[in-house]
């Protein structure tokens, strides 16, 4: 993903003013929060989950599900809005998933889904942003 450009590009010391510390080590180090840390894995109301870093809508509260994970999960992306790539760090291979706009990572997709799609988008909610009552169409 490093060497891919994206419509949102800025330096690493640009990103640290603009994230919160733990923001910066997920979005731009690609880490992971404590599990059951973010209020957005219980956030229920209507609306659109966007990047932390940029603001690009990612996902409509229509696709979140309850995955029993820890991490706000979803089972659709909106149309265009995610890039993955293969992550192949501790001794096993993932697929991760970045925000196609600024190549923020936000976490893993894995097949162990609800229908329709079978997937399960399993984020750090730290990468995400909740806008309520605006809603966008999931994919």
């Amino acid at each position: 993903m490093e060497s891919k450009r994206f419509d949102v590009t800025r330096s690493d010391e640009e990103w640290r003013a603009r994230l919160t510390p733990e923001q910066f080590h997920v979005l731009r180090e690609h880490g992971t929060e404590r599990a059951g840390s973010s209020p957005l894995g219980k956030e229920d109301r209507h609306g659109t989950y966007r990047c932390a870093g940029c603001g690009h809508p990612l996902f409509s509260s229509q696709s979140k599900f309850e995955s029993g994970t820890g991490w706000p999960s979803f089972w659709a992306p909106l149309d265009g809005a995610i890039a993955t790539s293969t992550d192949r760090s501790f001794f096993m291979t993932r697929t991760e998933v970045h925000c196609r706009h600024c190549g923020g990572h936000l976490g893993h997709v894995f097949s162990d889904g609800p229908r329709p799609t079978g997937l399960r988008y399993c984020l750090n909610g730290v990468a995400l942003s909740f806008s309520p009552g605006d809603q966008e169409r999931t994919g």
